[in-house]
């Protein structure tokens, strides 16, 4: 009887199409095996495969054949299944470059246009997976597919900013990587991605801005740094594969929440250079990000999704060679808002001639007729998905499993509810407080000589999540902090407001009133809604900076029934409390949404942990104060590089239960060296009488410069923990 062959479903071969016309010549349909030996051959598993193929040709062949006719068999197969004669994309010693020159190369046209969206689809042929970067976690995981998922929840982006130590930043974000990839293993990748939108690099400029809680703070400078501790903890510090990829955003200028979708940013080479692109260049140069998104808004009248500076700047000067994503909803504005383009055929084309390889909108249609059209090459796309295939190959993807130290993740770790994550989560709360007023050294306040405490306020018995967050696996409020603290020693009992003189009268009864006050991180409203002039969020810019007329009423009946009050602002955005600042004899600030919200607050309260929280914007008095909302030229009296009046609280600000003094300012020579540096070194010494921690600052000026430059500059910061008299 003839020999019999194995023709393979070629469809079922996962990327061993160049074998087919072999196994088409070799095996007329004649001689075919049966079905069954399809799937057998597909396994990944050769040695089974074989045995398998071995013991059905032990039974079919009953007469005695010489070795050698079935050797040459089985050695064909055995050709036929090793990935490595083919798919060199898999192979881990070759360049980068050329493993992505294999890859695309054997990408179908359909197949690259899918390698352009949010969720990119399965190639089954290839045994490439789905893969998706919708993965939010500003400060912590945050929305993936399907909703929120538990994860370690830390203080918003701006409370993050006020720690001023990128060291704690990178932690949090090495938290959070590791997490992200425990449900990667959980989910097999299909709703939590391993490439994470955060950090927010964009500037706080403006404290109506709604959404100021995402932004570090409001010097280039600072968030660069900041963001660079965020983004080196995500990716890890493996010297070859990431932990997971940041995505930074949201490029360019982009600090307006009403009319984004169609305003324009507008600004000088000078504003664009020193100002809004620093902590992108920092991101990219300094911490490796590898993507960035494109914001809704235009600068000088371009759309971000389409600018020239993702080709000009980013892509040619700063060398990024990794994925560009659009905002969802970029595609369809470009039509229908900046009417920048005819139609959706045209806006994708430009999007993809301008960088964009990534779009979190419906594009497949209109980016295929923009092919049909000619206004768009596969060349293009070819170009484009490169950097996103970077990126998954630095994620290890494609690498045997064994190579990456992350694929030791079992996908059942539940770090969220270990101690190291609850410790760490502490710490940067703790970090995250700023001190703002302490008359007569009212705090910290020594419990074992209080017999009763108010808590009194509409925030002091919650935890409020923002936007973006995840679900935390536990959370400690204001109260709950300082009745743990106290102890059942001491009284502590609560008011949420003055209704029927509650508030007033139990701050009356009470050693010690503590107010809560701030605004909702949500508005406590659907998307796009804020009751509130004094609250904003996304899509929303506040009207207004000053306290709501309810809660400075209510901090004033308070103060009135006992002086020794204390003002905690949990808030998303500075705040004018001009009233507050001249009447209440201490006040601290801190930011939402962290699990250990309470238990850090009283660690600050009763002197457990030194505050060292810093202002990351100027708190202005008034809104008169400020330049209208829609002027980025920051020299107009932007942030405090050029305001030149008296701010409430300067940027930078923040007090400490102990003193420091400063001595012995040095340089190491004359002036800068040629590649622009200097070092700069100072002698700083605690001179009081408890341990604490203090955040070093270092300004420059430019003198007799001939154009316009800052009255000072941040150009240097380091957080030190000194000990008493040391």
């Amino acid at each position: 009887m003839p020999l019999p062959c194995w023709r393979p479903n070629l469809d079922s071969l996962h990327g061993y199409a160049p074998r087919a016309d072999a196994v088409r010549a070799a095996c007329p349909r004649s001689h075919l095996l049966p079905s069954f030996l399809t799937s057998v051959f597909a396994r990944a598993h050769l040695r089974r495969a074989i045995s398998d193929v071995y013991s059905y040709l032990k039974d079919i062949l009953m007469r005695p054949r010489p070795r050698a006719v079935v050797l040459p068999l089985l050695l064909g197969v055995a050709m036929a299944q090793t990935p490595t004669s083919v798919e060199l994309f898999r192979n881990p010693s070759l360049p980068l470059e050329q493993r992505v020159d294999d890859l695309v190369s054997k990408l179908t046209l359909d197949e690259k246009i899918a390698m352009v969206g949010q969720v990119q689809p399965a190639v089954p042929r290839l045994g490439i997976k789905a893969f998706t970067n919708f993965t939010e976690g500003l400060h912590g995981l945050g929305w993936v597919w399907g909703g929120s998922v538990t994860a370690t929840t830390f203080p918003q982006s701006v409370g993050l900013g006020e720690t001023w130590d990128p060291e704690i930043l990178r932690q949090v974000g090495s938290v959070e990587g590791y997490e992200a990839r425990v449900y990667f293993k959980k989910y097999g990748g299909a709703r939590v991605g391993l490439v994470i939108r955060a950090p927010n690099v964009d500037l706080a400029r403006d404290p109506r801005w709604g959404r100021t809680e995402e932004s570090f703070g409001e010097d280039a400078y600072f968030v660069g740094k900041m963001s660079v501790g965020l983004i080196q903890g995500l990716q890890g510090d493996d010297p070859k594969y990431l932990l997971s990829a940041s995505t930074m955003k949201h490029f360019l200028a982009n600090s307006n929440e009403d009319g984004r979708t169609s305003s324009s940013s507008d600004f000088d080479e000078r504003n664009l250079r020193e100002y809004y692109l620093v902590p992108f260049r920092m991101g990219i140069e300094d911490g490796r990000a590898q993507s960035f998104m494109a914001s809704y808004n235009a600068v000088n009248k371009i759309p971000d999704t389409v600018s020239p500076l993702i080709r000009d700047i980013v892509e040619k000067e700063w060398k990024f060679d990794g994925m560009v994503s659009t905002d969802a909803g970029s595609l369809p504005n470009l039509t229908r808002q900046f009417h920048f383009y005819s139609d959706l055929a045209s806006a994708v084309a430009g999007c993809v001639k301008a960088g964009i390889s990534v779009f979190l909108d419906p594009y497949s249609e209109p980016l295929k007729d923009a092919i049909e059209k000619k206004l768009v090459t596969e060349a293009d796309i070819e170009r484009n998905i490169r950097g996103n295939l970077r990126m998954r190959m630095r994620l290890g993807e494609f690498d045997p499993l064994e190579m990456s130290p992350y694929n030791n993740i079992a996908g059942t770790e539940e770090p969220w509810y270990g101690e190291k994550n609850k410790a760490l989560a502490r710490k940067a709360t703790q970090e995250s407080i700023v001190l703002l007023k302490n008359s007569g050294g009212l705090l910290p306040l020594d419990k074992s000589k209080l017999h009763s405490v108010a808590v009194i306020g509409p925030f002091a018995d919650s935890v409020l999540v923002d936007w973006y967050a995840g679900m935390p696996p536990y959370t400690v409020t204001p109260l709950e902090g300082i009745r743990n603290k106290v102890g059942p020693n001491v009284r502590v009992r609560y008011a949420p407001d003055d209704n029927n003189r509650s508030a007033s009268n139990l701050a009356a009864e009470s050693d010690i009133a503590i107010v809560f006050v701030g605004n909702h991180p949500t508005c406590n409203a659907q998307f796009g809604r804020c009751a509130l002039p004094t609250e904003g969020k996304e899509a929303v810019d506040r009207k207004s900076i000053d306290l709501d007329p309810g809660q400075l009423e209510l901090i004033r009946r308070v103060n009135e029934a006992n002086a020794k009050t204390i003002v905690v602002l949990i808030s998303s955005f500075p705040y004018a409390i001009n009233w507050a600042q001249q009447n209440i004899p201490a006040i601290l600030h801190m930011a939402h949404s962290s699990q250990e919200e309470g238990n850090a607050l009283a660690d600050v309260l009763f002197g457990d942990y030194n505050p060292a929280g810093r202002l990351v914007a100027t708190w202005v008095r008034s809104l008169d104060d400020l330049p209208p909302m829609m002027d980025y030229n920051i020299r107009d009296g932007r942030t405090y590089m050029y305001f030149n009046g008296q701010p409430l609280y300067p940027f930078g600000f923040g007090l400490s239960y102990t003193t420091f003094e400063y001595s012995n300012l040095r340089t190491s020579a004359d002036s800068v060296n040629a590649a622009g540096e200097i070092v700069v070194s100072v002698d700083v010494k605690n001179t009081g009488s408890r341990a604490g921690d203090e955040v070093a600052q270092m300004y420059v000026k430019h003198l007799d410069s001939a154009v316009e430059r800052p009255l000072k500059e941040l150009r240097g910061f380091q957080q030190i923990a000194l000990a008493a008299r040391d």
